[in-house]
């Protein structure tokens, strides 16, 4: 069974694993440092100290010597007490040096053996009754002279152990040195990597998250997040995408209603709507102006909610992608003007006035007339809607960057849509806040426009400024010359 790691596991396996190459690096430093000290000791304490002795022997063994010969020459008893006095000093050094020199090592040999021809010669010249003046007594200087070449051999061999422990020291030095770097480079690379891999696991499902969010905001969720960890975040995927097929299957079955609902409703309304008709004509006999001022107003409200119902139906079509696409070549100027004059009389009801700027040449667009026209439509009749009276409306048609694309917009000097509100606008029966209260409609006319540009390939969006009017761009490809 494998090892499920959630957040909190994760992070702290990358912690230990952080912390016990961080310490083992302290470590391994650790012991190459007591190694340093201990050479670092043996050298000054053992090593020089034993140069240094060797040294004042020699100086002691001709000093010896030279006081022997002083003596035979001189028959002066000052001799034999310089002579003594270096003895006893050759003694003691002697004596440190067998003391300091570790018993198994090769140099403990050497200055035994030396030692031991030393005390072969030696005489104690406190003991009672000895006569030091007896010539016999003296060292011969053919030993002095073996036992200097002796101690300078070994003092030699000993500068060679100090230049070798030197050599050492230099080495532990290099590899403690490149051990700490090797570690410390190794600590950061592994905390690096698992930065990276921290920050990986949780922000890449973060902004799948996010994406999924954004596309049921906009009524596009169609494809369910990817679980990618069995972790919190897999848990917190599992849980949208769980809320995600509940949403869709609840819009789906009101979708369904409202279009059962709105054809069922549709035929008797039709036969109420042209029995109000009948009326109103007179079929059924003369009528007085009361009444027929009455009937016109039912008239009305019946067109109204034919409309509404209509809306209805179209956007359950658009749904479930049974809406018909008659394609056919549309002449672009003729399609704006055309829409223009659909609603010029809406415009000058409130003294609007509006501007339209095409290019020359402009290429023609390919669709179908009927629904791109209502796209336009319900663009500029939203604009009338919302510019003050006796404002301006600006309509434009130009050529994308793209060169392939053409560019129509439509811009108001209305109230504006605030940020947090322009990319709901476009979903279904959404209405602006400012706007619910006394503007006719169920927020129906945008999502219908932007699901027919997109079945035409193209795109839909607003630029909008509070206070400062809208700017609606529908995207459609162009189809070459006119």
């Amino acid at each position: 069974m494998a090892l499920k790691l959630g957040i909190t596991g994760r992070l702290l396996v990358w912690l230990s694993t952080f912390v016990l190459i961080f310490y083992g690096t302290i470590l391994i430093l650790f012991i190459n440092i007591q190694q340093i000290v201990k050479i670092t000791e043996n050298i000054v304490s053992n090593n020089f100290e034993i140069s240094s002795i060797s040294k004042k022997m020699i100086e002691n063994l001709l000093s010896m010597e030279e006081n022997e010969k002083k003596y035979h020459l001189l028959k002066k008893d000052i001799y034999i007490q310089n002579f003594m006095a270096a003895q006893e000093e050759f003694t003691s050094n002697l004596n440190k040096i067998l003391e300091i020199t570790p018993s198994d090592s090769d140099a403990s040999s050497e200055w035994r053996e030396i030692d031991n021809s030393y005390r072969h010669y030696a005489f104690d010249p406190g003991k009672p009754g000895e006569d030091i003046t007896i010539a016999e007594q003296w060292i011969p200087e053919k030993v002095i002279n073996n036992w200097i070449d002796k101690i300078s051999r070994t003092r030699t061999k000993n500068e060679e152990r100090i230049e070798a422990a030197t050599r050492e020291l230099n080495r532990h030095g290099q590899k403690s040195a490149r051990n700490g770097l090797v570690g410390l480079g190794l600590s950061g690379l592994i905390g690096l990597l698992g930065i990276l891999f921290l920050s990986n696991s949780m922000v890449r499902p973060l902004k799948d998250l996010l994406k999924g969010i954004h596309s049921i905001s906009k009524d596009q969720f169609n494809t369910p997040l990817r679980i990618r960890s069995q972790d919190e975040f897999g848990e917190l995927a599992r849980a949208f995408n769980e809320m995600a097929t509940q949403l869709k299957e609840e819009e789906q079955m009101r979708s369904d209603f409202i279009s059962m609902l709105s054809h069922e409703i549709r035929t008797p309304l039709t036969s109420i709507r042209e029995s109000v008709n009948m009326l109103v004509e007179e079929v059924m006999g003369a009528i007085n102006e009361r009444q027929r001022k009455f009937l016109e107003i039912a008239s009305m409200e019946i067109g109204r909610i034919c409309n509404l119902l209509n809306h209805l139906m179209q956007v359950s079509r658009l749904e479930s992608g049974s809406l018909q696409i008659q394609k056919r070549l549309i002449d672009t100027s003729s399609f704006v003007s055309g829409c223009i004059r659909h609603l010029s009389h809406v415009a000058e009801a409130k003294d609007i006035s509006i501007t339209v700027q095409i290019p020359p040449n402009v290429p023609n667009i390919t669709g179908d007339p009927e629904h791109l026209q209502r796209v336009f439509l319900n663009l500029l009749d939203n604009a009338i809607k919302f510019s003050a009276q006796g404002s301006r409306i600006d309509v434009a048609v130009n050529l994308a960057k793209n060169r392939k694309d053409l560019i129509f917009s439509v811009t108001d000097s209305g109230p504006g849509i605030p940020k947090e509100e322009q990319v709901l606008i476009f979903n279904k029966y959404y209405q602006a806040k400012g706007t619910r209260d006394h503007v006719d409609g169920v927020g129906l006319g945008l999502n219908i426009s932007n699901h027919i540009v997109k079945a035409h390939g193209g795109e839909i969006h607003v630029d909008s400024k509070v206070g400062k009017g809208s700017t609606f761009y529908f995207q459609l490809p162009a189809t070459g010359g006119k």
